[in-house]
Parts: structure tokens; C-alpha cells; sequence
């Protein structure tokens, strides 16, 4: 994850020659719905004092179970409302790593498997990780590790984290670019000079043999191993090309989801710093939220928003060079390994800049950081503390900065049709992981106000109001 402040908050209203980059956010827009009547907050586990919570998941039987950063396990009893630790992880915490990822195999309440994405100290790799709860503690000898990400020294930024499950049982896992964002002036990190890799992600989002900036899909064996399901990007034995690769072009995919009834997968993309667009480089920076059924190319670091390109710029000389052509991207840097030539990129369905949006005024203005989360299916039996019929087919998207919540409806082309705030006069405090249980309810986990080191960190549920 990449938590940033823009240098200042600009409204995208300018105009530039140059086709494609300074295009102003047009006025019409989908329809913006009232906010959404009958639902409150709850915090629970009252009196707990949460340490960076960074991802939950709710088992069948309603335990929320909770991930933290400097990797800390800990269930939450809906019974009792008891906070128990019952694992951690040794994990190396430096500028964006940790445990970052966490979520509950499908047959959780069976297998009692839990996956995990987390750093490991003196080892320069992120790893996705199976384990196993015995009798209610994590077992450390279960520990199987499906795949590896390799990182660097330096740190760069963007590590990712995202995890969830089809109904298939196919995890996904996204992971970030792994560039290093200063030296770009907010714009697209493609500085080819030598000594500067680090600051190009054509070597990592744009490159098909490097893991980094995808989101991948495996399928996990009860043995420990994994199987690569057909319908990823690149089928197994393609040259230059990973097979575990399900989604290319992506910047830091920290939270996506799986609406497993319509295999839809939803990401959020944190994105670029540029407060306004540049004829000489390109748009200015959009944080993004991404759908997809199957697997593709969404651009970065050539396109961004609904496809606005990048220029080719020179960082040797600062002089720019021909806009990238979403029909046909390029990956011509000397630091790819992959395949030259990439598939079409496709379009976010919304995206938002650093000052206000003219098309979706609901998303506000400032710093932003970009989060996906599940899809509302509502069920007539599970009143008690059950989401309303009218929020049924709507997915949960969120903002780490801004704090606010939206459901959000998509058409049957996967186009944006109506945005509705949730608790419009609630100000979550960073919200950073959601599920909804099988009460219907929505289990929310709230990093807090402060950067790091917060006494108001919570696990919330937002619920039916008077239940």
C-alpha cells in the first residue's frame, strides 16, 4: 500500500492540446442515488487496543478473524465479543511490508486453512503463505508457501496485498509495481537510464515474465502445491510470458474482491501524484477502481483512468516522445524481460483525481487511496442485522484517506450505472479491509486516524440500524 499526500489538491479542470491527456472530467455522469437509510456503526471488541489491523475475513460461524500489519492474529468471538490473539507471523515491517494480505480458504470452517501474504525477515521476498488452525491456534509447522515475490534493497514503493477466493477455489493476489514513485514528477516511473531501474515499471507492471504489478490467480492443492487454472493471461509454456498471471498493468492493487456468484474481480488502484496533466508526460493522477471477468491488461504504467496515455518521455534529455496506443502497448525498455508486445489495455470503470470530479462530485477532493471490497447479496433471512434489499447487487468500494464508503452499481456490460454513499455523515477513520458476514452485516476495519501508532484503530460493523 501507498499512503501519500499530494503535494497540494487540484481540481482537473484544464484543457491541452495534446489528444487524450488533458481531457476534462465531462459533466454527465451516472446517477448519483440518496444515501442509504437504516444503518449505523458498531465498534466491537470493545477495549482491545488494535496495532495497525490491516485485513479481516468472517468464517461461516461469524468469527471475524483479523490480520495485523506487524503480524498479529486475532479472532473476535460474535458470541461473547471476546478478542483473542491465536497466531503470529515474524514478519520484516519496513517502509510498505508486513503481513499484508489475509483471508479464509473457502472450506475454512472444515480445513481450518488460512492464507497469508507477508514479508519475511532477512529474506528479500513477500511470500503467499498457507497455514493451518489446530484447535483454535495457528499451527507454525503447517506453514506451506505457494509462491514468492521477490523485492529489493532499497525498499520500493508499492507492495500490494490483496487477497480473495472464487467459488472455484482459485485465490487472487495482487501485488504492487515495486517502483520506486519519486523522480517521475507524479507521472508514469519510465526512466530507462542506467542506475534508475528502480524508477521503471515497464520492468515490473508492464513486464509478462516479472510477477510484480499483477494480480495472479492459482489454484492451491491440499498438499501444500498449487495448479495454474486455464483462463489466465498467458497459458503455460508461453514464451517470456508467467502463467500465474491473471491481470497485468496494475500499480499497487492493495484490497480487491471476488463477487463469486458472477466471478467478477474488483481491485483498487492507488495511483500517481500529478495534480494536473502535461502535454510533455501525460494525465494527471487517478486513483482507480477496476472489474474484470476475465483476464487482461488494465495498462499501467502506459494508461491510466479510461485509458488516458502516457507520453514516452526522456528522462536523459526531459524531452517527450511519442503517446502510448492503448490498442497495441510497447514494452520497448531495456529493463523488460518479457514480451514485447502486450495485449489491448482496458479502461477502469471510475477514477477519480486529487481535487474535486466534476463527474462524480460524491467522491470529494484531497489525498487518495483507492479500495475495493465485496458485493452486497441481500437474503430475506438475515433480517436481524442484514443490509436492506435496496443495496442487493451493489459493491462496496472505499477511500483509506478520504474516509468514506460508497455502494456502487454496475451494469450488465460491467459500466457504472448509480454511486450511493454509505453513512454519508460517518467519517471512517482510514478504512482498510471489509467482508460482509452471513448475517448480512458489513465488518469493517478501521487502521485509524493517524499514520501509524493509533489509539482509535477498530473493528467496526455497519449494520441495520435498530436491530
Amino acid at each position: 500500500m501507498r499512503i501519500r499526500v499530494p503535494a497540494c489538491a487540484l481540481a482537473l479542470a484544464l484543457t491541452l492540446t495534446l489528444a487524450g491527456v488533458g481531457r476534462t472530467e465531462p459533466v454527465a455522469a451516472p446517477a448519483e442515488g440518496p444515501a442509504s437509510a437504516g444503518l449505523h456503526r458498531t465498534v466491537l471488541g470493545a477495549g482491545w487496543s488494535w496495532h495497525e489491523p490491516i485485513s479481516l475475513d468472517v468464517a461461516g460461524d461469524g468469527a471475524v478473524y483479523v490480520a495485523e500489519r506487524r503480524g498479529g492474529l486475532f479472532r473476535w468471538d460474535p458470541v461473547t465479543g471476546n478478542v483473542r490473539e491465536f497466531g503470529r507471523l515474524e514478519v520484516f515491517t519496513g517502509p510498505e511490508d508486513g503481513l499484508l494480505g489475509f483471508v479464509l480458504h473457502p472450506g475454512f470452517i472444515t480445513n481450518h486453512w488460512i492464507f497469508a501474504y507477508h514479508s519475511t525477515p532477512g529474506v528479500l521476498e513477500n511470500r503467499l503463505s498457507r497455514f493451518t488452525v489446530t484447535n483454535g491456534v495457528l499451527d507454525a509447522a503447517s506453514h506451506r508457501i505457494l509462491l514468492r515475490i521477490p523485492t529489493l534493497i532499497p525498499k520500493p514503493n508499492h507492495s500490494g496485498g490483496g487477497l480473495d477466493f472464487d467459488a472455484a477455489g482459485n485465490i487472487y493476489l495482487g501485488t504492487g509495481d515495486y517502483t520506486l514513485a519519486g523522480g517521475s514528477d507524479g507521472f508514469a516511473p519510465l526512466d530507462e537510464r542506467p542506475g534508475h531501474e528502480l524508477n521503471d515499471s515497464q520492468r515490473t507492471a508492464a513486464n509478462t515474465a516479472d510477477l510484480r504489478g499483477k494480480i495472479l490467480r492459482v489454484h492451491p492443492e491440499s498438499d501444500g502445491g498449487l495448479i495454474l487454472p486455464a483462463g489466465n493471461l498467458f497459458p503455460p509454456g508461453t514464451p517470456h510470458a508467467r502463467p500465474e498471471i491473471y491481470v497485468m498493468g496494475v500499480r499497487n492493487p492493495f484490497r480487491l474482491a471476488v463477487d463469486r456468484p458472477s466471478g467478477r474481480l474488483f481491485w483498487g488502484d492507488v495511483g500517481p501524484d500529478a495534480t494536473g496533466p502535461d502535454p510533455a508526460r501525460g494525465p494527471a493522477g487517478f486513483d482507480e477502481f477496476n472489474v474484470t471477468r476475465t483476464a487482461g491488461n488494465f495498462g499501467w504504467p502506459y494508461f491510466l483512468a479510461d485509458n488516458r496515455p502516457y507520453a514516452a518521455f526522456d528522462f536523459s534529455n526531459r524531452t517527450p516522445g511519442r503517446l502510448f496506443d492503448p490498442s497495441h502497448p510497447v514494452n520497448a525498455s531495456v529493463n523488460n524481460t518479457g514480451r514485447r508486445d502486450l495485449p489491448p489495455a482496458r479502461p477502469a470503470f471510475l477514477w477519480y483525481p486529487p481535487g474535486q470530479s466534476s463527474r462524480w462530485p460524491v467522491l470529494g477532493s484531497g489525498a487518495r487511496s483507492a479500495m475495493a471490497g465485496p458485493v452486497f447479496r441481500f437474503r430475506s433471512d438475515v433480517l436481524a442485522r442484514g443490509w436492506p434489499a435496496d443495496l442487493d447487487g451493489a459493491v462496496v468500494l472505499w477511500d483509506w484517506e478520504r474516509g468514506w464508503l460508497l455502494a456502487v452499481w454496475l451494469d450488465p456490460e460491467d459500466h457504472l450505472s448509480r454511486i450511493q454513499r454509505i453513512l454519508p455523515g460517518e467519517k471512517f477513520r482510514r478504512p482498510i479491509s471489509a467482508r460482509f458476514g452471513p448475517d448480512g452485516a458489513l465488518y469493517l476495519l478501521e487502521w485509524g486516524s493517524n499514520w501509524a501508532e493509533n489509539r482509535d484503530a477498530a473493528l467496526v460493523r455497519v449494520e441495520a440500524a435498530g436491530k
